[in-house]
């Protein structure tokens, strides 16, 4: 990209300050030792791309120490924000979402000329934005799906939230070029991966990295409820619950349709659960109970049986006190 360029003299530097005029130059601070520099700099071509009219320049701190030394740079990274040849702000540290506001803000100062191309996202593309963020607890934004990420960033924080136990939904930013355009300026965070939890953006795959290493990814996020646990959790979501093809209104199998009009005839509150929508429940749940086939009724977490169970007990008369936990 002709807008990002690298100084490697104090001649290189200030010939770039020079061309590039009234219009707005961030000048990064820079040192190949340090990892949160390369970071900053997958930001800034990302900016780059974005605000065709402003001069990302990177200069490495140590080789060019008289630029340096000039602006009192005492780590890296640094940016410095020049107009017209003079320093009008500065950011120290790598901050990806303050670095992004800042260059939207003064190159909206300058007349518009260093603004993103084709101008800010419509307001229903900000609803959609919302939508997607919020549609699940944990969304990680990416290239690619976790089955088949299609980048090394993608790649490592699927691997990373795997590891971890994190459930996450995600959505592929190269199959919709409105929402991968519309989400960077909507977040104010440029690059992509991007993981959000309860709608807040927790960041990309340094920041989730760092999360991981001091013990606080899975306090942050919700870690994956096993199988067994989410069959108990469904199990003793009632006092009497049973496991049915269909619901209360609308049995789908002849044997689901004849336990509903006996459990119907006992006057006992139930609830139930569809097996044909949820695969995972349907399958797991054979081998949970011990009990292959549907449906299947549960009272207060223990398996009682199928139809042919709950047709002795109606006939035996024993079936009302059971369902109400009295045998």
């Amino acid at each position: 990209m002709a807008n990002l360029v690298e100084a490697t003299s104090q001649q290189d530097f200030e010939s770039l300050l020079s061309k590039a005029g009234k219009c707005l130059t961030v000048v990064h601070f820079q040192a190949a030792w340090a990892p949160q520099c390369a970071q900053m700099n997958e930001v800034m071509a990302e900016l780059a791309k974005e605000y065709t009219h402003t001069t990302f320049i990177k200069l490495e701190a140590e080789v060019v120490p008289e630029v340096s030394e000039k602006f009192e740079i005492t780590s890296v990274p640094t940016f410095l924000f020049f107009k017209a040849g003079e320093k009008v702000e500065r950011l120290d540290g790598a901050h990806a979402p303050e670095l992004t506001k800042k260059v939207q803000k003064l190159s909206e100062s300058a007349g518009g000329q260093g603004g993103p191309k084709g101008g800010a996202p419509e307001e229903d593309l900000n609803e959609r934005l919302k939508r997607l963020i919020n549609s699940a607890p944990c969304m990680l934004f990416m290239k690619g799906s976790p089955q088949e990420p299609r980048c090394g960033f993608s790649r490592q924080i699927v691997q990373l939230l795997k590891d971890h136990s994190i459930k996450f939904s995600s959505f592929d930013i190269l199959s919709d070029e409105e929402v991968r355009q519309g989400l960077k300026l909507f977040s104010n965070w440029p690059t992509f991966p991007q993981f959000y939890t309860n709608g807040e953006l927790l960041g990309g795959l340094d920041i989730l990295k760092e999360l991981a290493e001091s013990g606080e990814l899975q306090n942050t996020c919700p870690k994956t409820v096993t199988l067994e646990h989410r069959l108990k959790l469904v199990i003793n979501q009632s006092p009497v619950m049973l496991f049915m093809k269909g619901n209360k209104e609308a049995a789908k199998c002849g044997f689901s349709r004849q336990i509903l009009e006996i459990m119907n005839s006992t006057g006992v509150d139930y609830d139930t659960f569809d097996i044909l929508q949820d695969e995972e429940i349907r399958q797991g749940l054979k081998t949970y109970s011990n009990w292959p086939t549907y449906p299947q009724l549960y009272v207060k977490g223990e398996l009682i049986g199928g139809l042919d169970i709950v047709k002795e007990l109606k006939e035996s008369g024993d079936l009302t006190a059971v369902l109400r936990g009295e045998s």
